[in-house]
């Protein structure tokens, strides 16, 4: 906190205090950390635009739930699909294997990440 303290010209202590306040007023709701998924071993990085078959959404979202280790994100959208699944592969093969057990659950349009824009 003395470092947070010094860049907001506080005490440490100040800091402290105030952080705590936002904790309780739910203002802050957690802290993360973030993970470089390449330098894990998962460079292939995708984007899956998800058009569920009907109604029922629940297998698609047990498949996923079981598929976690590859999952950064599953955001339930309007627009052009059902959801946008955001995933990190170790390979290319490893995806086509995904995208074959994915297709049984429901249909998709892949993207595939180039590179970040900065």
């Amino acid at each position: 906190m003395k470092e947070l303290g010094d860049n907001v010209h506080l005490t440490g202590q100040a800091a402290a205090a105030r952080v705590a306040k936002l904790e309780d007023q739910g203002i802050i709701e957690g802290y993360t950390i973030n993970v470089n998924k390449k330098k894990m071993g998962l460079p292939v990085h995708a984007f899956i635009t998800i058009f569920t078959k009907n109604t029922n959404h629940k297998p698609y979202l047990d498949f996923i739930e079981s598929e976690k280790e590859f999952v950064i994100n599953n955001y339930k959208i309007s627009g052009g699909g059902c959801y946008l699944l955001e995933c990190k592969f170790p390979s290319h093969e490893r995806l086509d294997e995904f995208l074959v057990d994915l297709n049984r659950q429901a249909n998709y349009q892949l993207s595939i990440v180039i590179n970040k824009a900065t």
